[in-house]
């Protein structure tokens, strides 16, 4: 593999030659470099300098893809990921950045014709998480610039990092395909190495007088203890939370560039929420006597990654939350300092569902942090200015809602200070008086927090209406009715399936043959037929004629019998869906063999 050059540049243009007994990927953007062989038997691979002899017995079809996203290998086979489509969505310190548009699995897994039967079936229920992997959403990337790292960061990095390839560079935090890379990387396959980030990318313009900004959001979700809503929660004992995305603000104006970087996470403690059918499963915090010691290794990452940590905690103070706000209070205790300070702010009690004005009540609160720790600035000669010293982490309990409120505050509070430092703000000027700004700036900041919301609850935000309109509206308030209850569905029978893909991915999972990774058994008995759609069909069945019979008690007083007899039936079948809940739940399959 020595013709694989690290100081290559990515290729941006392939074309994927499908024989029967092996791939074929052809840079075609004007490259010179040599083309790579995938087998089809076992996934092995080389580089070939010609395009394979074509006739009427290998005939291969012929597909234009953007990029290899990597490979995956699972009990027998392996399976290859590329961009099949993508689209431009910006730029990012002024290189071009994509977005995947679609992606696609090619098996290389003919070696399973001798394998045995029951492998051949596992195989098969693993490859099929892959076509719900395939879905997977906010996907970006870039062939010129490592979009893993904030600017503040991408500034700082050495003369010679700067020559290395992207995954080299990348923050291994934030690359989502890193697992995926690893025999390409082991290859040495440096021009087929694309870096993607799982997250949210948008960008505007707005003229303010005879200025110009641009103002770009990005999300970059980290891939340690990624997943679903309801199935990853809180933290891992290394102290790598669920939910945990990096926000960075960025605009660029008169040659200036301005970032301000801001985080959310699950509250860092070991905690999760046990899906039941129920509408809001109850919190159960587990090995309660570690929570010191997760808590304060989590908050010593950050303070390694960003400096000073102030942390706002936005769950309520009283019922399950505030149990969980306690718990973290406490186990604070061990970790606040001069740089590392923690702050409750009960947004439901002192915000409501209406009065999200209320925030600046919090922002009153951190003011002094906010000043202190700056944000990053270069001047016109790409000169550093200004250092962020100290990042601002917020949480509730999904990491998405209330959270999203709160840091679009800040990161309104944020620009409107940079737009004064560089003059183009007088000091009473906000942006609510530049009515292009202010309705530009609202909808940035609620795409992202949808953008963050479907990839870890499967829905848009909730309070997006405040977001995007500065006020609640009613078609706002009917909107998080719908998507609470399309999040209870797909939490509850969606999210497993999606969960294990996910763990695929990561590679959370090791296929091994030698290990004990089967798929769990189907049960028999009720189990085996039990789904939510026929316990609610029986329900709904039974309180028609329940109300049915009702209606006719006048008539016949048999009827009265009737319908008390078909309301026990659905009341029965209710307790037992409550009682057996998590048999009609979408639950994930796999074992947990952890890396």
């Amino acid at each position: 593999m020595e013709k694989g050059d690290s100081s290559q540049k990515l290729y941006k243009r392939m074309r994927l030659w499908e024989f029967p007994d092996q791939y074929v990927v052809e840079p075609t953007d004007g490259s010179s470099g040599s083309c790579l062989e995938i087998s089809r038997v076992d996934g092995s691979m080389k580089l070939i300098d010609e395009i394979p002899h074509c006739n009427s017995l290998r005939v291969p079809k012929i597909r234009t893809i953007f990029g290899v996203i990597g490979i995956l290998k699972l009990l027998a086979g392996s399976y290859l990921l590329v961009i099949t489509e993508r689209e431009s969505v910006g730029s990012y310190m002024g290189h071009p950045i994509f977005k995947v548009s679609s992606m696609k699995v090619f098996p290389c897994d003919h070696s399973l014709k001798n394998t045995p039967a029951e492998q051949k079936k596992m195989e098969a229920e693993f490859s099929a998480l892959l076509n719900v992997a395939e879905k997977t959403p906010g996907l970006y990337f870039s062939y010129d610039v490592n979009i893993t790292l904030s600017a503040q960061r991408l500034h700082d990095l050495g003369d010679e990092s700067k020559l290395l390839p992207l995954w080299r560079q990348a923050d291994p935090r934030f690359l989502w395909n890193n697992y995926m890379m690893e025999v390409l990387i082991d290859h040495k396959l440096d021009p087929f190495l694309l870096p993607v980030v799982q997250g949210s990318f948008h960008n505007f313009q707005a003229a303010i007088g005879k200025d110009i900004v641009d103002v770009t959001l990005i999300a970059r979700r980290c891939n340690r203890r990624t997943g679903t809503r309801m199935w990853r929660r809180g933290a891992d004992t290394d102290g790598f939370v669920a939910n945990f995305v990096e926000s960075e603000q960025i605009i660029q104006l008169n040659g200036c560039t301005a970032s301000f970087v801001q985080v959310r996470g699950s509250i860092p403690l070991l905690w999760d929420q046990i899906v039941d059918l129920t509408y809001k499963p109850k919190f159960e915090i587990v090995r309660l006597e570690e929570a010191p010691r997760v808590a304060e290794r989590h908050f010593l990452d950050l303070r390694k990654k960003y400096g000073n940590v102030l942390s706002v905690d936005l769950v309520n103070k009283h019922g399950g939350e505030g149990r969980l706000n306690e718990k973290f209070a406490n186990a604070m205790q061990h970790v606040d300092g001069d740089d590392v300070r923690y702050l409750h702010f009960d947004f439901h009690h002192i915000c409501g569902h209406v009065h999200f004005e209320r925030l600046s009540i919090l922002y009153d609160q951190i003011e002094d942090f906010f000043i202190k720790n700056r944000y990053f600035l270069l001047n016109e000669k790409d000169e550093k200015v200004e250092v962020q010293l100290g990042v601002v982490r917020t949480n509730c309990i999904d990491c998405l809602d209330r959270t999203n409120v709160t840091q679009s505050m800040l990161g309104r509070r944020m620009l409107e200070f940079q737009l004064r430092r560089l003059g183009i703000f007088d000091a009473e000027e906000t942006i609510s008086t530049h009515s292009n700004l202010d309705e530009s700036f609202k909808i940035l900041w609620a795409n992202h927090g949808d953008d963050i919301s479907i990839q870890y609850s499967g829905t848009p935000a909730l309070k997006g209406d405040f977001v995007r309109f500065g006020k609640r509206t009613v078609q706002g308030i009917v909107n998080d009715g719908r998507n609470a209850l399309m999040r209870y569905y797909l939490n509850n029978f969606v999210d497993g399936t999606k969960q294990d893909a996910i763990d695929l991915m990561q590679g959370h999972y090791i296929m091994s043959v030698s290990r004990d990774m089967t798929v769990t058994s189907q049960k028999g008995g009720i189990e085996a037929i039990a789904s939510f759609p026929l316990a609610l069909g029986l329900i709904l069945t039974g309180l028609f004629f329940a109300t049915l019979s009702l209606g006719r008690v006048r008539n016949d007083v048999w009827n009265l019998l009737f319908s008390l007899i078909w309301a026990s039936i659905s009341l029965a079948i209710a307790a037992l869906v409550k009682a057996n809940g998590r048999m009609f739940c979408n639950r994930p399959r796999l074992h947990q063999s952890r890396r």
